[in-house]
């Protein structure tokens, strides 16, 4: 009977080791590290109701590029962004309209201690436009410089998101008899990191073979292999290469700033502003995410002020290999500084992700847009809720 007590409890201790040891995101310790995200997305809806003199139509067109560098003393995060539409209306006499907003920005964030998760200062510096080509130069633009102070760290761990993918299919192929330690995912998600060094040093062309076999040479000494061989080289290049994984960050980061308005879309220029911005992520599951990122703009004005809020919360889910399925809620309230509305807008929009090939994705997407508050009375900005299907492809640069 204490034989059997004994090594029950023996069993139920390794269990537990076991439990312990099991891999997740926050075992990732970053050193250097960078990512991007870079997308081409299009739609059409062609189409023509009873009652309508003519066809109607809608082009929609929009391109994004992200990029974070991530060192022990500082973070850079730059990108840009164009949205693009063409379209008319089915009414008879109705024209055809076209209308962009590109926007670009860059921050800066330099740590005082680097490696902690402690203060920072930061400079920052954004522009965007909105408009119609034919009258570019008519077209309003806003444009900001910031400088200020801020605190916490954002850590992407979406190479150890990868490094799990790849180990996980290993063991599914028998690749290998069991999973690594800790430490061997550890090492692979450092050399998956690497990959912009890879390819700097060896070449776009041949990168992946020397990336690859340095990932292989890791996994062979951990001594869970039975035969690497053709088959666990091909594997790890379709999850690293082939396979898209959504961008996984843990941490969080609060900030205060004072701004620089050049200009903005109520006609101001050259005036002062305060900016205060909030981040956090946190992976709710090995294939879930989720992030909120607030930021609150004020431009001080003789005391006849404009405020803007805007709060963008996503949740992000892998269902599978080739489907993701993204939702994103985002909040933005506007005082306007001239005709003193609020206007608070509220869109709610769920996508299903296909992957069709590499890179070449097939959405699905469903939206809900109200908006409250506003004197307006163009349809695209007055009052109301609209409601949207839509489907298109999406391209995934990098």
């Amino acid at each position: 009977m204490k034989k059997t007590i004994l090594a029950s409890t023996i069993g139920l201790f390794l269990g537990m080791g076991a439990a312990q040891a099991e891999v997740t995101l926050y075992d990732y310790k970053e050193g250097t590290s960078a990512y991007e995200d870079a997308y081409v997305a299009g739609s059409l809806d062609f189409h023509k109701n009873r009652g309508d003199a003519q066809n109607a139509y809608s082009l929609n067109l929009d391109a994004s590029y992200d990029r974070t560098i991530s060192t022990p003393d500082r973070d850079i995060s730059y990108g840009a962004g164009l949205l693009g539409t063409v379209s008319r209306g089915g009414a008879k006499g109705d024209k055809s309209k076209d209308a962009y907003t590109f926007d670009a920005g860059i921050t800066v964030d330099n740590y005082f201690v680097p490696g902690s998760n402690g203060g920072f200062w930061y400079g920052s510096a954004y522009a965007q436009k909105i408009g119609s080509p034919e009258d570019f130069f008519e077209d309003d633009t806003f444009t900001k410089a910031t400088i200020g102070v801020g605190y916490g760290r954002v850590t992407n761990v979406t190479p150890m998101a990868k490094a799990m993918r790849v180990i996980d299919e290993l063991v599914r192929r028998n690749v290998l008899r069991a999973k690594p330690s800790v430490g061997v995912y550890q090492d692979v998600a450092r050399i998956i990191a690497k990959q912009d060094e890879y390819q700097s040093r060896y070449g776009y062309k041949d990168y992946e073979i020397k990336w690859i076999s340095d990932i292989e040479a890791v996994i062979q000494r951990s001594g869970v292999a039975n035969n690497f061989g053709a088959v666990g080289t091909l594997k790890a290049r379709d999850v690293l290469i082939d396979e898209n994984i959504s961008t996984r960050r843990i941490g969080w980061k609060v900030r205060a700033g004072l701004s620089y308005i050049g200009t903005n879309f109520d006609g101001l220029t050259n005036k002062p502003g305060l900016e205060l911005g909030g981040e956090y992520h946190v992976p709710l599951s090995n294939q879930t995410q989720f992030s909120d990122e607030a930021v609150f703009n004020a431009i001080l004005n003789d005391g006849d002020n404009g405020y803007n809020f805007n709060n963008n919360l996503s949740v992000t889910h892998e269902i599978d290999d080739r489907i993701d399925w993204e939702n994103v809620w985002n909040l933005n309230y506007a005082k306007n500084s001239n005709n003193g509305d609020d206007v608070t807008t509220n869109k709610l929009s769920s996508t299903f992700a296909y992957e069709i090939a590499n890179s070449l994705d097939f959405t699905t997407t469903a939206s809900l847009t109200n908006v409250s508050g506003s004197s307006s009375i163009d349809s695209a900005s007055a009052d109301g809720t609209d409601r949207a299907l839509t489907m298109g492809v999406r391209y995934r640069l990098r």
